[in-house]
């Protein structure tokens, strides 16, 4: 049986990747589709910053055709303003628009966005309302367990989101006093998708970091699909790697040495391209730790890559990379 959002048919058991703030730009996400990525979303998107017309908002709204589907992911504490930014968003022409009710983080959700509005469910449930209502593309939702250990209340936000139109819940298994400590709890998950009233797909988030934990918790949960996020920084291999692994029941071989540095010229040269130079060699810093972890005494490049503003002298380290470390890693 495939997964269907509106009339987006993602397969019979989806892998996403999580709209995660500064990571997943049409770069990354160019390395993630390589990789097997089912659906991905942009990162998320102030709605305040759309409506100002504020520059960085609305270069989150590029999109390209070979990223599809993909959705935008917008998050507000204004119902009002959230309508517009859902008009301006439908009109970058994603295939569906996603709603944060799930970031932790104190400047999103202690101005009232995010996660806070699992404090005030009548509000969220007004706010989605409006979303659905201001756009013809299918909307969806992020959101977590409850605000904290007190108030886990996500079983009752997905009936009435469901009532009010959404077309697919994500829901990471931390509370929002947890951030991202502690270990993600699936089982409110499981519950939610086993309630007869819920005919949605309900995808699930948190911690899922290897291709056995991805076929353990698909069965455990019972889960329609899996949302992938900091696993995938710095390895989009993960999406491939979970697929095999579904499939044949074996592991697939992790990325040879050549492999990360191809992946990561890639990913900076299509940074490079979407950023220019200077904002492309900048951004791209935060990703070679990731690309090449696990790698002995691999500390100096590392220095190296993340002080060279120049992409020759750049590919030039990538290039010595393969050379030193090749008969080490062989």
């Amino acid at each position: 049986m495939s997964v269907k959002i509106g009339n987006i048919d993602l397969g019979e058991f989806p892998l996403l990747l999580a709209p995660m703030e500064d990571v997943s730009d049409p770069p990354f996400r160019f390395v993630c589709k390589q990789n097997g990525v089912d659906m991905m979303y942009t990162e998320f998107i102030s709605s305040e910053g759309l409506i100002r017309d504020a520059a960085k908002s609305r270069q989150k709204l590029d999109i390209f055709e070979y990223e599809r589907p993909i959705g935008i992911q917008i998050f507000g504490s204004e119902i009002d303003h959230m309508r517009q930014a859902t008009e301006i968003s439908s009109m970058a022409n994603p295939d569906l628009i996603d709603i944060n009710y799930g970031c932790p983080v104190k400047n999103v959700a202690c101005k009232g966005a995010g996660a806070s509005l699992l404090q005030d469910i009548d509000k969220m449930v007004a706010m989605t309302s409006a979303v659905v209502k201001a756009t013809h593309l299918p909307v969806t939702v992020k959101t977590r367990l409850g605000w904290d250990d007190n108030t886990k209340n996500v079983y009752e936000v997905a009936e009435r989101l469901q009532d009010v139109g959404i077309q697919a819940l994500t829901i990471h298994g931390r509370t929002r006093s947890q951030m991202y400590k502690g270990v993600a709890d699936w089982s409110l998950i499981k519950e939610i998708k086993r309630n007869p009233r819920i005919k949605i797909p309900i995808f699930g988030n948190g911690d899922i970091d290897s291709p056995e934990k991805a076929a353990n918790w698909r069965l455990e949960y019972e889960v329609d699909g899996i949302m992938i996020g900091r696993a995938a920084i710095g390895y989009p291999w993960i999406f491939r790697e979970i697929k095999h692994f579904f499939e044949t029941g074996e592991h697939l071989a992790g990325p040879t040495l050549q492999e990360r540095i191809d992946i990561c010229s890639i990913h900076l040269k299509k940074s490079i391209e979407w950023k220019g130079p200077k904002t492309g060699i900048f951004e791209m810093r935060r990703h070679y730790a990731n690309y090449f972890k696990g790698i002995a005494n691999f500390k100096e490049y590392r220095m190296k890559l993340v002080s060279l503003e120049n992409m020759e002298q750049i590919q030039e380290v990538l290039e010595e990379i393969g050379d030193k470390f090749e008969t080490e890693m062989a």
